[in-house]
Formats: structure tokens, sequence, C-alpha cells
């Protein structure tokens, strides 16, 4: 594979990440103001600190997905596939969270997010150990975000 194929996975991947979190982002508009209204846990973080988490975790996926995509296994095919399956989940989860106000329902469909996103996690780490550990952040904050939705949807129902 010659050097512009190994590193145009580095752009798109990213991109494509990025793209996929943006436009949901955008889809969702005012309605993210739903989070300074609602009854929050104790340890919710500010509303600054999302934006910035994501970024970084779209970027990391992204990252991965390409470290993935150039590697050679028999789990590549199936932790690409788990990549595109988690990215189109997560991109409907705010939009039941914050345009719909389906607390439950979104917290549910967090729970389908967190298990692909855990599939993909295995399958990335048994193609190219570092892509799989580049995912552990998304795991951690997609458990911290099932237990703020959860106590969202328990406090304000």
């Amino acid at each position: 594979m010659n050097m512009k194929k190994k590193v145009l996975p580095y752009l798109v991947f990213p991109a494509l990440s990025l793209l996929v979190g943006s436009v949901s982002a955008l889809l969702t508009g005012e309605n993210m103001m739903l989070y300074q209204t609602v009854e929050k846990p104790a340890l919710a973080p500010p509303a600054l600190l999302f934006p910035i988490v994501w970024t970084v975790l779209y970027l990391l996926m992204g990252v991965s997905a390409a470290m993935v995509y150039n590697a050679a296994g028999q789990y590549r095919r199936k932790g690409l596939l788990l990549f595109f399956a988690q990215l189109a989940v997560n991109f409907f989860w705010s939009i039941l969270f914050f345009n719909f106000r389906a607390f439950l329902v979104a917290f549910l469909w967090l729970v389908l997010l967190w298990a692909l996103a855990a599939a993909m996690l295995a399958a990335f780490f048994k193609t190219q150990r570092l892509a799989g550990l580049l995912q552990v952040p998304y795991l951690l904050w997609l458990t911290f975000a099932a237990y703020l939705n959860f106590s969202v949807y328990l406090l304000n129902s």
C-alpha cells in the first residue's frame, strides 16, 4: 500500500466522525438548551464540557478506524462494520434525548450504543491493539452518559 493510501484514511475517518457529530448537533440545535432546564444528578458536568469531550472522542474514533482500515486481520471488516453501526446509532441519540425529550427511549438507545461501541472496541483491539485502547475513553464516556441519561429520566418523570 503506498503512502497516500495509508495516510488518506487518517483524514477521511476522523472527518466522517466529526461530520456525523456535527450534523447531529445541528439537527438538535437549540433543543440542547434543555440540559440547562432539566433536573440533573449531582455529578452532571457543565454543558460547556460536552462539545469538547465529543470532539476528542470523535477524533479518537476516526483515528482508530483508520488504524483498523490500514491493518490486516480477521476482525478488520467486523470492526469497521461496527464502527459505522455505532456511528449511526450515536447520530440519533441526541435527537431522541433533546428534540423528542424521550429520556427513557434515549437511555435504551444509549445501551444499544454502548454494546456496539464495546463490540467495536473488542474488534479493534483484536485487529490493532492501540486502536482498541483508543476507544476506552469513548466507552467510559458512554457509561457516564448512561448514568446521566438515566438520572435525568428518573429526576424528570
